[in-house]
């Protein structure tokens, strides 16, 4: 199975968040995309060389409606050198709606894929959210809530850890505990942590990344039979990002 089918992308609103891996997902989802549009909710690095082309605009349907290569990139301003803004929701909703086809005869809209990072995790393996995390619109077809296999076995700390007292508040560790597969399955399943703030009707699928070895695919697997067992999600997407084909497997309950 292809990543954008994984995550049933195609056609949808699709907000990734948590950590291990969240901007690479976007860009892997709109690389293997037809029509794709990645843009924030939240801060979010330069990402033009993962784009073909990006646009700084507070009119974003009129840069998709122009848009002449894809994937696009749409931001409502640059903060700094090193960071863009993202919409604020209600905004994104705006736009998000707006994509219906709606000329008569057909709409340069149309087919148009929306990707959004809607939560930050200054790189690291494994978060919880804050209270005012993660940012989704309304119009979210899909949340994929991300961590990395690498994180089981580490310890509880802000070296791979955002945030880790927001764990700690969601798995009942304490500081410098090891981490389990349970542990990130409860955070990922949590309406605390991976289901928070989900809207009513969005599906959720839940990516374990960096699975980058069989030790890493074993505890992979783990961690998704530990999701299945908290939560009914359709799927657990397993993936190796920095591959060409990224899916390393599709975990049913």
């Amino acid at each position: 199975m292809d990543l954008p089918d994984a995550l049933a992308a195609e056609g949808a609103v699709t907000c990734v968040v948590g950590a291990g891996g969240k901007k690479s997902t976007l860009y892997a989802l709109a690389e293997r995309l037809e029509r794709a549009v990645v843009t924030a909710t939240v801060r979010i690095p330069p990402f033009e060389e993962q784009v073909a082309d990006l646009r700084v605009t507070e009119s974003p349907l009129e840069a998709v409606r122009s848009a002449e290569r894809w994937p696009i990139g749409v931001v409502p301003a640059q903060e700094r050198p090193d960071r863009y803004l993202g919409y604020e929701t209600d905004a994104l909703d705006a736009f998000v709606n707006s994509l219906s086809p709606s000329l008569e005869g057909g709409d340069e809209t149309a087919g148009v894929s929306v990707v959004v990072k809607a939560d930050g995790a200054r790189t690291r393996w494994f978060k919880a959210p804050k209270e005012t995390e993660p940012q989704l619109p309304a119009t979210a077809d899909v949340v994929v809530p991300v961590a990395s296999a690498k994180i089981v076995g580490e310890s509880l700390t802000d070296e791979h850890v955002h945030r880790p007292e927001r764990v700690a508040a969601v798995t009942g560790l304490e500081p410098g505990d090891p981490i389990s597969a349970a542990d990130v399955a409860t955070v990922l399943t949590s309406d605390d942590g991976g289901f928070k703030g989900v809207p009513d009707g969005a599906t959720v699928i839940p990516l374990v990344n960096m699975v980058d070895t069989p030790a890493l695919e074993e505890t992979a697997r783990e961690v998704a039979a530990e999701i299945h067992d908290r939560r009914a999600v359709p799927r657990v997407v397993l993936t190796r990002l920095i591959d060409d084909d990224p899916v390393v497997d599709v975990v049913r309950g």
